[in-house]
C-alpha cells in the first residue's frame, strides 16, 4: 500500500513540475526581442516622418503668414470656405449697384436704404405697362441685394476672416464707370454699365401668345414688348424717349 502511495505522489511531482529554466529564459528573451524590434521600428517611421511633418507644418505657417499679410486672413474658417464668401459677396456688391441704378430711376421711392432721387415718372410708367408692381419689385430687390451684401460681410468678420478686399470693391475706388443722366438718376458713377445694354422684353409676350409654344417650337421669335425688334435699348437719352404704350397686343387669338 506505501509502495502504491509513493507511486502516485511520483507521477503528481513529474507532472506539476515546472519547464526546465533554460526554455523560460529562452521564451522570456525572445519576448523582449520582439518587443524591442517593434519599438525600433516605431522609432524609425517616426524618424522618416518627422522631417516632412515639420517641413508641412512649416509651409502651413508660412502659407498663413503670407495670407495675414495679403488681407487674405480666413479666420476660424478654412481659406476655402472664406474665399468663396468672399466671391459670393463680391457678386452681391455688385448686383446692389445694378439694381440701385434701376431703383433711382423706376422703383418705390422711399429712404429705406439709400436717399431718394425722386424717380424718372416716363421710365416708372413704361415700367407698369410690363407689371403693375415693378416699382415695388424693383424697390424689395434692391434692398435685399443690399442687405445680402452686408450680411455675408458681417458673418466673414465674425469669424475673424478679413474683409479688405469686399470693403475696397464696396468703396469709391473701382466706381469708375459714368451712369445714366437721365432725369432720376443720382449722378454717381458706377461699378456696373447700365448704359449700353439691350434688354430682351420678349419674356412678357412669350406667355400671353395663345397659339406659340417656347417649348415646341423653339425657333420662333416672340415680339419685344417694348420698342420692337431690337427690344430696349437702354443709352444716354433713355429713358426720356421711352415709348408709354405697349406696341404689342396682350392677346392674340389662335389662328384656326
Amino acid at each position: 500500500m506505501k509502495d502504491e502511495q509513493n507511486k502516485i505522489d511520483t507521477v503528481s511531482s513529474s507532472t506539476q513540475s515546472p519547464p526546465p529554466a533554460s526554455e523560460d529564459i529562452n521564451s522570456h528573451w525572445h519576448g523582449v526581442v520582439r518587443r524591442r524590434s517593434f519599438l525600433k521600428g516605431l522609432g524609425m517611421a517616426g524618424a522618416t516622418l518627422l522631417p516632412a511633418s515639420a517641413l508641412l507644418m512649416t509651409k502651413a505657417k508660412a502659407q498663413q503668414e503670407d495670407s495675414n499679410r495679403s488681407g487674405d486672413r480666413s479666420g476660424s474658417l478654412t481659406r476655402g470656405d472664406a474665399a468663396i464668401l468672399r466671391f459670393l459677396g463680391a457678386a452681391e456688391i455688385l448686383e446692389s449697384d445694378l439694381w440701385i441704378q434701376y431703383w433711382e430711376l423706376g422703383g418705390t421711392q422711399d429712404n429705406e436704404f439709400a436717399t431718394a432721387t425722386g424717380g424718372n415718372p416716363r421710365y416708372t410708367e413704361a415700367l407698369q405697362i410690363l407689371d403693375g408692381d415693378q416699382p415695388q419689385y424693383i424697390h424689395d430687390n434692391t434692398d435685399d441685394e443690399i442687405s445680402h451684401a452686408a450680411f455675408i460681410r458681417a458673418y466673414l468678420a465674425s469669424r475673424g476672416a478679413s474683409t479688405a478686399e469686399l470693403d475696397l470693391l464696396n468703396g469709391p475706388h473701382f466706381r469708375t464707370l459714368p451712369g445714366s443722366m437721365a432725369t432720376g438718376s443720382s449722378g454717381k458713377n458706377r461699378l456696373t454699365n447700365l448704359m449700353q445694354l439691350n434688354v430682351d422684353t420678349s419674356f412678357w409676350t412669350r406667355y400671353r401668345i395663345d397659339n406659340e409654344n417656347p417649348d415646341l417650337d423653339p425657333n420662333f421669335t416672340f415680339p419685344q414688348a417694348v420698342n420692337p425688334p431690337e427690344g430696349l435699348r437702354i443709352g444716354r437719352q433713355f429713358p426720356e424717349t421711352m415709348p408709354t404704350s405697349a406696341p404689342v397686343p396682350l392677346v392674340t387669338s389662335p389662328t384656326t
